[in-house]
């Protein structure tokens, strides 16, 4: 992995401000910080008044693990083209399917998990969300997760995430499938995708070389993202560069290498 905002970066962070390039971010963990009660999710003033600058230039993107109406109330009026929410599933199709898949999944988990302290089922509509921030002991709260999930006679696929285990439907799309579909929807040759967490991988791991660009808040030796930020405060000056470029006057873009159009391939394989 290499640092995004390393100043030998630049020329290809230039590149893809004037590429013709779809930006799509994770949420929670990359537009706002991670926090212990989930409920309290939000933005810092500073990004989300740097945010919706970024979505007045760009087409933009959110992908995010919460409910589409969850996330949708906390991008503070950013005037995002496309929400995804549920892991890439809502909105879709086959999505009552989905729905009856979870409604059915749902009390098995529960009763399977009744009566350990500290684990708290978030039902999503599409899809379960099994918290273990407050277990006293992670790993084994961890653990039974993953039996009670494993027992389920309705086919689920397991995400893991930060202190929570995502449960999906196993057909449902992914992270992924959204951003490939998010790109020819808006005719982009090239998306940038942004994300924090076990989940963003389904991104990640796409081999599309030219047409996919992978960034990861956080340096990680497992993940399979191209480029890191160090941390998620670097989120702000990422979204400072990018409105920057997209606002300098006419002929001052033209002067720029990979002028808007191109895509940024001089910079080699990009995942």
């Amino acid at each position: 992995m290499k640092a995004l905002l390393a100043r030998e970066n630049r020329e290809l962070i230039d590149q893809l401000a004037f590429a013709n390039v779809l930006l799509a971010f994770d949420f929670d963990g990359t537009l706002a910080p991670i926090v212990a009660d989930r409920h309290r999710a939000a933005m810092r003033p500073e990004t989300a008044r740097l945010f919706a600058r970024v979505c007045e230039r760009y087409p933009s993107a959110v992908i995010s693990g919460r409910a589409k109406a969850d996330v949708e109330r906390r991008l503070k009026g950013a005037r995002v083209r496309y929400l995804i929410g549920n892991h890439g599933i809502e909105p879709g199709t086959r999505l009552e399917t989905f729905r009856h898949e979870v409604e059915r999944a749902r009390p098995m988990l529960e009763a399977a998990l009744a009566g350990r302290s500290g684990i708290d089922i978030e039902d999503k509509r599409y899809s379960l969300a099994v918290h273990y921030r407050r277990a006293r002991e992670k790993p084994r709260a961890r653990e039974a997760i993953r039996r009670a999930v494993a027992a389920l006679p309705v086919p689920m696929r397991v995400i893991p995430g930060k202190l929570v285990v995502n449960v999906v439907p196993g057909s449902a799309p992914s992270k992924g499938d959204a951003l490939v579909a998010l790109r020819d929807q808006a005719d982009a040759d090239v998306a940038m995708y942004i994300g924090d967490d076990v989940t963003d991988e389904d991104v990640f791991r796409l081999d599309q070389p030219g047409r996919l660009f992978t960034v990861r808040v956080g340096q990680s030796r497992t993940s399979a993202a191209r480029y890191y930020l160090r941390q998620q405060r670097e989120i702000d000056q990422l979204l400072t560069c990018l409105a920057a470029l997209r606002e300098r006057p006419a002929r001052t873009r033209s002067r720029t290498p990979g002028r808007r159009g191109a895509s940024p391939r001089r910079a080699g394989r990009v995942r």
